[in-house]
């Protein structure tokens, strides 16, 4: 496990009462937000949290209804002392507050023909699936899973938690990427190691879990594998929206702040440093220090109107690439239905051509491949006695791709239902209690996502590292970023290892004490 302990801070701020110490203001309350508020309070800091929404979490936040709940967002969670560490920097330990368990198998992937890969942390049962499929790649399993073990090293677990706040910064890990042949998209760097071509999307598809096209997306992102497999794929008892409680409650016993319902208008700033924030109901809140957890495309785009921008100017932003989008359909049965296991993802019958459709053509294909998620096979407290609770989820384009989803979202939810009943549930439908959907418009409309793309920039190798909106604000001093459109990139570890890049680059409250 890398080492990510606290370094042991001054004890001035401990001493000062909180109206004294230094204000930091977080917009947002995303596992970013949330886990940046932590560590600023850790570090002296009084901390208020501002969410626009009625309930935090940002994307993840919970839909409850009908006696049913549904996460809203992340449902698979990777590296989970990342999380056991911010209950550390409060006094306390995880497993006191949230009943976290391993999933065994992490999921099943089935083919357009009906063939699945059971994907597990069984090293034994891995290579069997393999063999099954082709005995001749047993070979390269073992040198792709060599490779993913020394790109997490590095790409994670060396720089995951690392700022990028210069060019140089790059310069000095190119040989290292340029060795691991990072510019090689993920499905190159799994075509390299598998010939049969179902193996290649089994060892390729992760990238779509951050947002990223496969075919285009950096092989850093080829770690994936890896770190599933040594720290393994969990789940947390009551969602994770329980996950989202237990940090809030840790701010709050920090003496920290939660204002839900608290839209942040603009980032208010003196010369080029920020000095708090307005909200749109017009109250002013001063902050010594601010960090955005909202989209950064939203940050730089929206709130800093008063600030000529240097590198995130509107024409870059423009020019930037977003990543897919989500249509996201939650449903709950009066029935449950065992064979199904918690994380399913189910093939199309194009794997290439639709990626191309939705990254490239920004086309709403007929075809689609989803991913269902049935949370109550592990956790029944999800649903209502007897019943379960379900979403599924396809990749689409973003709103950059022209569709109306008022007049779409119901013929495709109609769609992915028929592709449903063909494959793991048939007749569902007619045992269906509870129904809602979550389209690209949502996330536009609701969390503030450009063009509702639903993990903020496309995590390509340009638009990685330095190359990505820095977690120190190129534009305005005493502005932080953290979430998924900044360093060093999405996913529950990747926003929660941007929050730990905040105490390499925000000073220490008792510097500002």
């Amino acid at each position: 496990m890398p080492d990510f302990t606290p370094a042991a801070p001054p004890s001035l701020p401990a001493l000062l009462p909180q109206a004294a110490r230094p204000h930091a203001v977080v917009i947002g309350s995303g596992f970013g937000g949330l886990a940046a508020a932590i560590r600023l309070g850790a570090r002296g800091y009084r901390v208020t949290v501002l969410e626009r929404l009625a309930e935090p979490g940002g994307r993840a936040r919970v839909h409850r209804q009908d006696g049913f709940t549904f996460d809203a967002g992340p449902t698979i969670v990777t590296a989970p002392f990342l999380l056991e560490e911010l209950w550390s920097l409060c006094g306390r330990r995880m497993a006191d507050d949230i009943d976290l368990r391993a999933l065994d198998p992490f999921y099943r992937i089935r083919f357009d023909d009906g063939a699945t890969f059971t994907y597990s942390g069984d090293q034994a049962a891995m290579r069997a699936q393999i063999a099954a499929f082709n005995p001749g790649d047993l070979a390269g399993y073992e040198r792709f899973m060599a490779l993913s073990a020394e790109t997490c090293r590095i790409g994670f677990e060396q720089l995951g938690h690392v700022p990028f706040g210069h060019w140089t910064d790059m310069a000095k890990v190119a040989p290292g990427l340029a060795r691991l042949q990072a510019w090689r998209s993920v499905y190159r760097t799994a075509a390299a190691h598998f010939r049969d071509e179902r193996l290649r999307t089994v060892f390729s598809f992760h990238p779509l879990l951050i947002g990223g096209n496969p075919f285009a997306a950096s092989g850093i992102y080829a770690l994936i594998s890896h770190l599933e497999q040594r720290w393994g794929v969990h789940w947390a008892m009551g969602g994770t929206g329980s996950l989202i409680q237990g940090l809030v409650r840790l701010i709050e016993g920090q003496g920290g702040h939660l204002r839900c319902g608290a839209e942040v208008a603009r980032i208010e700033t003196t010369g080029r440093r920020a000095t708090g924030v307005t909200l749109a109901d017009g109250e002013a809140i001063p902050a010594d220090v601010v960090v955005s957890n909202a989209d950064a495309a939203w940050t730089y785009g929206k709130l800093l109107p008063g600030v000529v921008r240097r590198r995130w100017t509107d024409a870059k932003l423009a020019r930037a690439r977003y990543s897919m989008s989500l249509f996201v359909w939650y449903f709950g049965t009066r029935r449950r239905y065992e064979s199904v296991g918690h994380h399913t993802i189910l093939l199309g019958p194009r794997y290439r051509g639709l990626l191309r459709d939705i990254f490239t053509r920004k086309h709403l294909a007929e075809d689609c491949s989803l991913y269902l998620h049935r949370p109550t096979a592990t956790d029944p407290s999800m649903a209502p006695p007897g019943c379960d609770a379900f979403y599924v989820l396809s990749p689409v384009p973003h709103l950059g791709g022209g569709q109306d989803w008022a007049a779409q979202a119901e013929p495709y939810r109609q769609r992915i239902a028929r592709r449903l009943h063909e494959t793991l549930l048939p007749g569902f439908e007619q045992e269906i209690v509870t129904s809602r959907v979550t389209t690209p418009q949502h996330f536009r409309d609701d969390l503030l996502a450009v063009h509702g793309a639903a993990f903020g920039l496309e995590p390509v190798l340009t638009q990685s590292a330095w190359f990505r909106p820095n977690n120190r604000s190129e534009e305005v001093e005493r502005l932080y970023l953290v979430g998924a459109g900044t360093h060093p990139g999405a996913g529950i570890p990747g926003v929660i290892s941007s929050a730990k890049v905040l105490d390499s680059v925000v000073p220490h409250a008792s510097a500002l004490a």
